[in-house]
């Protein structure tokens, strides 16, 4: 091991970064974790909780660009934007919406199924003897409509999901008040889906991940990683807020804050950050059974260690945007009408970055033209559920040896700037 062993500097210590230093670790590699602000402080921490393992469907659906106008104007639709940030969006935008297509759906689905499908088994080995395995809840996760009407008009996402093995049981009027009867009349079609899983406390949990790296040698760095330092088109370095750090191997696992370094590696990726909003209920009166996924406003409810957790929704207004208050208003109008009778006693609001590529696929593997240099970014609303699996993918890459699953559809390559000098 002494032959191969390498210094790995890996940018971004969120549940994919983390995930890649364990797993390099576990091969005998020095790991050095860098993040601008520790572990867990980003999508990590604030994320709806569910290893969603059906997770497959991108946002950019057919129908999509009919549906924009009616979406960014009705009181209760979960997509928002600030509108000043409007013209720096529109190219990406422009991108996103031509893959709002059957086909690319269907490509983007198939990718992602390689990746999240196993999502609750990938934990459990991620977690295993770290003491964050006990983060780890084996759940059903439900989705939720108004009727069967409602639910027959999400058809081409459940053919998609049942293309890909996945199975379901439908609950409908007093078949879905016997499983959880802590939902009013105004949902009365549920789709359970059984084999997924939730963690009860996200940040924590990512935080004991990044703890046991620690105490496994894993060097964490605070601070910002701005350039990586190349001598004859190999990975030597990085500069970490001035100073040189020196490593052989660089994983840009970043997050929503991974376009400008991509940039510098000749990747012109067209990233967004979808800002996610959260609501915590602590002490709530009701609890529901699983992890739910309220369809009509598309946000989740998740039950935590002492709170539910309300997260989702969509907004638009790149990095540097102070939280809204309407995405917090209208998760708490819609809980309300979901669970009728529902109160607690404190509230914490949260707002964050999800990363979001135009094809709605994240970039896994290596940076072409530069030797040592790795990307595992863009997992849209599925980096929780994605993390695990992604960092035994790059883990595997580092040590030389070849993963079972074509990394093609994740190549970096794809947004390769072929003017860039290599």
């Amino acid at each position: 091991m002494e032959d191969s062993r390498k210094t790995v500097a890996i940018i971004g210590a969120g549940i994919v970064g983390v995930s890649t230093a364990i797993w390099c670790l576990r091969d005998g590699h020095d790991v050095i974790l860098i993040d601008r602000k520790g572990p867990a402080e980003g999508a990590s921490h604030g994320n709806g909780g569910v290893l969603a393992s059906n997770g497959i469907i991108p946002v950019s659906v057919p129908g999509l660009l009919r549906s924009v106008p009616g979406l960014l104007v009705g009181r209760d639709q979960p997509l928002f934007l600030k509108w000043q940030y409007l013209p720096r969006l529109v190219p990406w935008l422009a991108r996103f919406l031509g893959h709002a297509n059957a086909s690319d759906v269907r490509r983007r689905a198939a990718a992602m199924a390689r990746i999240v499908g196993d999502s609750l088994a990938e934990h459990q080995d991620l977690a295993r003897n770290t003491g964050a395995e006990k983060w780890i809840c084996p759940a059903d996760y439900v989705f939720l409509y108004r009727d069967r009407a409602h639910f027959e008009g999400d058809s081409f996402a459940w053919q998609i999901r049942a293309e890909h093995g996945y199975t379901w049981e439908e609950l409908e009027g007093a078949e879905l008040r016997d499983y959880d009867s802590a939902f009013g009349p105004s949902i009365g079609f549920g789709v359970k889906c059984p084999n997924h899983g939730r963690v009860s406390d996200p940040g924590r949990y990512v935080k004991d991940l990044a703890r046991h790296a620690e105490a496994q040698g894993a060097r964490l760095l605070i601070g910002e990683a701005t350039d990586v330092i190349q001598e004859n088109g190999k990975v030597s370095g990085l500069r970490v807020d001035g100073e040189t750090v020196w490593c052989d191997t660089v994983v840009l696992a970043a997050g929503a804050w991974s376009g400008s370094l991509s940039r510098k590696l000749g990747v012109k990726v067209p990233i967004e950050s979808e800002r996610g909003y959260h609501l915590e209920l602590w002490e709530p009166t009701i609890m529901p059974r699983s992890p739910v996924m309220i369809a009509a406003a598309k946000f989740v409810a998740t039950p935590m260690e002492g709170r539910l957790r309300l997260a989702g929704v969509v907004e638009f207004g790149g990095l540097d945007a102070p939280p809204s208050r309407a995405p917090f208003r209208l998760l708490e109008r819609q809980i309300r009408k979901a669970m009728p009778g529902i109160a607690w006693k404190d509230t914490v609001e949260w707002m964050g970055h999800r990363p979001s590529v135009a094809d709605s696929t994240p970039l896994i593997g290596p940076v072409p033209g530069v030797a040592g240099a790795l990307m595992a970014f863009g997992h849209d609303h599925v980096g929780l559920t994605g993390g695990p699996r992604t960092g035994r993918l790059v883990s595997q890459l580092v040590a030389g040896r070849q993963p079972n699953l074509d990394l093609t559809p994740y190549s970096p390559a794809r947004y390769a700037d072929v003017r860039h000098p290599t």
